[in-house]
């Protein structure tokens, strides 16, 4: 039953994302935030508390990407290359606040849940630098 429940979740995601895909309009970051918990809750089992606690940590971190991606994009069109010690501070930013949101997740999540929750930042991790590489 569970399996069916994770495969019926995940044709939901993709069939939303191919939608928006489609439409070529970018997902609202509430939209983005309840299509990252609810897989999230489908792969390790969040209570409704755990939701609650994590809704509000994943807007701010979708937030500062599609910030980040803004900045990069608007840095990319204007045809400077950032310094080295641009580079090097935006990786640091980026590497503090990954830090941080697992250390929040950390006290969100049960040891068995961020077991998981690791191992899935790993397969997306490998996931995009196969696709980055190709």
């Amino acid at each position: 039953m569970k399996k069916i429940i994770y495969v019926f979740v995940f044709l939901l995601a993709v069939s939303f994302s191919a939608e928006a895909q489609r439409k070529g309009k970018k997902v609202s970051i509430e939209k983005q935030v309840e299509r990252t918990l609810k897989k999230m809750s489908a792969d390790l089992e969040l209570s409704t508390a755990q939701q609650n606690e994590i809704r509000p940590l994943l807007a701010i971190q979708i937030a500062d990407r599609n910030e980040m991606v803004k900045n990069r994009k608007d840095l990319k069109d204007s045809g400077e290359k950032p310094s080295r010690e641009q580079m090097q501070k935006m990786r640091t930013e980026r590497q503090h606040k990954i830090a941080e949101m697992n250390k929040k997740m950390k006290s969100i999540l049960s040891k068995s849940q961020y077991v998981a929750f690791e191992k899935m930042q790993k397969e997306r991790k490998e996931k995009n630098k196969k696709r980055n590489n190709n």
